[in-house]
């Protein structure tokens, strides 16, 4: 659910493809290959292999015969690797959260197509121009270990106590979509940049230290290694289907409301992708009703396409989660803009 310095995953996919990047030094696949190369942040994929990733990819490859190769990271280091690539692109589909996704297009990354269904998606989860469209949607939030914590925390002050020294990490901002997040929300919620790295700089003292990975914290907070960690609802609700002490939670000034906003999952077709017609079909199958009614029932996550209402267990309880928690929309064009300036500034602020 927000890219990362973390190694990629080392699923037999993943290590196919490291082996066909290293043995070919231009060019790329036969464009009739059937196979489709994905690159994506975490979070989709489950770690027993039944994330929503795991199903779709799965029906798309038994459906189209077209086999999926799977490379993970943070948004950012897939957006940075897939601008290495450029003269010799291998990434056919790219899938991000925010603001990497308006990053990616703004460096040409991206082409234009526009997804069968993405009539169905809203205005905001989608670029104007069908450069990229949100297949899950998602919301950005903090987990805690709920048997070392009985009640929740509620406050971005409580997390200043002594109680959280070194019991407390977040993902890198600029490297992970997730820890950019944290940004993101501390301007929102402490009201501008200076403000929220006051904060930032104070909560530092807790902080256990960098980390590309927002998905490696999860298990240290369900084991008690950490006590609370960012994270986002998608990722931590599925997570939380295998770990018994993992609770969601929104953080609020001290005397507010717990406020979150959307973190979709967002993809679109790479420029000059080697395959570019089968990241096409790719990209239809993600949208289709078929697979937007799994994004609730197999991925713990929220359906990018408004006409498609899920009344399935997960989406209940996802329904409940998010009652009483106020959603702003960040100005992304801003974001994207001065992304640099913010994250040198949290570096300032954090000594990182």
């Amino acid at each position: 659910m927000l890219t990362y310095a973390k190694p990629l995953a080392a699923t037999a996919a993943s290590l196919l493809l490291a082996a066909a990047l290293t043995g070919c030094g231009t060019g790329s696949a036969a464009s009739n290959e059937k196979v489709v190369t994905v690159y994506s942040a975490d979070g989709l994929k489950g770690e027993k292999g039944d994330g929503w990733y795991d199903q779709v990819f799965a029906d798309f490859e038994k459906e189209t015969g077209i086999k999926v190769e799977y490379v993970e990271g943070g948004s950012g280091e897939m957006v940075q690797r897939a601008l290495r690539e450029k003269r010799n692109t291998q990434a056919d589909v790219l899938v991000t959260l925010p603001p990497f996704i308006q990053q990616a297009d703004s460096k040409g990354l991206l082409q234009r197509y526009e997804p069968q269904g993405a009539d169905h998606v809203h205005g905001a989860d989608k670029a104007a121009d069908g450069a990229w469209t949100s297949v899950v949607n998602n919301y950005f939030g903090f987990v805690y270990n709920k048997k070392e914590l009985p009640k929740a925390p509620t406050t971005w002050e409580e997390l200043l106590g002594a109680a959280y020294k070194d019991k407390l990490q977040y993902s890198t901002p600029g490297v992970a979509g997730d820890g950019t997040a944290v940004v993101i929300k501390a301007m929102h919620d402490f009201g501008g940049q200076k403000p929220a790295m006051e904060y930032l700089k104070k909560l530092q003292a807790n902080n256990v230290g960098p980390s590309s990975s927002t998905s490696k914290l999860t298990p240290k907070v369900d084991k008690g290694e950490l006590l609370v960690a960012n994270g986002d609802v998608q990722m931590n609700f599925a997570q939380a289907k295998s770990m018994p002490n993992l609770g969601i939670w929104f953080p609020a000034r001290q005397g507010g409301k717990p406020t979150t906003f959307a973190l979709p999952y967002a993809a679109g077709l790479v420029k000059d992708a080697p395959h570019s017609e089968n990241g096409k079909k790719l990209l239809d199958f993600m949208l289709s009703e078929r697979a937007q009614r799994q994004v609730s029932a197999v991925g713990g996550g929220f359906p990018a396409r408004t006409d498609v209402k899920p009344t399935d267990a997960n989406a209940i309880e996802l329904a409940a989660l998010m009652k009483g928690v106020d959603v702003f929309e960040p100005d992304w064009a801003d974001v994207d803009k001065n992304l640099k300036t913010y994250i040198d500034a949290w570096k300032t602020a954090t000594g990182s």
